[in-house]
């Protein structure tokens, strides 16, 4: 294990049955309290932004929103929400997934990604990988191209690289840890 991740692994608080019974949740924000893990974060994602040659960063929300816009301050790039359907004003492109117990809808402002655009996809966890492959399917709408995604921490057990395959068309998956 690489210092990075150490550091990063300590600062993450396993909440046992939280949001429900049977869930080990994987609470984030003793790491975003700590100066130099938040620090180490932002910097690995800003480098993985600049490998790939990112022009923007999208960030999911909500967590997404919290680690993306220091990278894309970082690295010198634009940043771009992505949010629950009904939250951004003006026009928005939008893609529908499948949870669970059912669906949700994610939306991008239609104007903010275009072509030409490369994207770093921004969010803290990997899990089953559907709302990364929503936001991987818009950023592609939109006529933007994916430079790859980047996550925090990405729960193997769930499998979601495998669903992410395909939409990513080629670009890379990085996850700084994997558990």
């Amino acid at each position: 294990m690489t210092d990075i991740e150490e550091l990063l692994l300590s600062r993450i608080r396993d909440v046992a049955d939280y949001p429900e019974p049977g869930v080990m949740f994987k609470d984030i924000t003793p790491l975003l309290a700590d100066p130099a893990a938040f620090t180490a974060l932002t910097d690995a994602f800003a480098e993985i932004a600049e490998r790939t040659a990112a022009t923007k960063v999208v960030g999911l929300e909500a967590r997404g929103f919290i680690l993306g816009a220091p990278v894309a301050v970082r690295a010198g790039l634009g940043f771009v929400p992505v949010r629950k359907a009904g939250k951004l004003p003006g026009a928005t492109l939008s893609q529908a997934y499948d949870l669970e117990y059912g669906s949700a809808e994610i939306e991008v402002h239609a104007e903010d990604l275009c072509s030409g655009d490369r994207v770093l996809v921004v969010d803290d966890v990997l899990a089953t990988g559907g709302t990364a492959e929503a936001s991987i399917r818009l950023v592609h709408r939109a006529g933007a191209e994916v430079a790859g995604v980047a996550v925090l921490m990405e729960l193997s057990f769930l499998a979601g690289r495998g669903r992410l395959e395909s939409a990513l068309r080629g670009a890379p998956l990085e996850s700084l840890l994997t558990v």
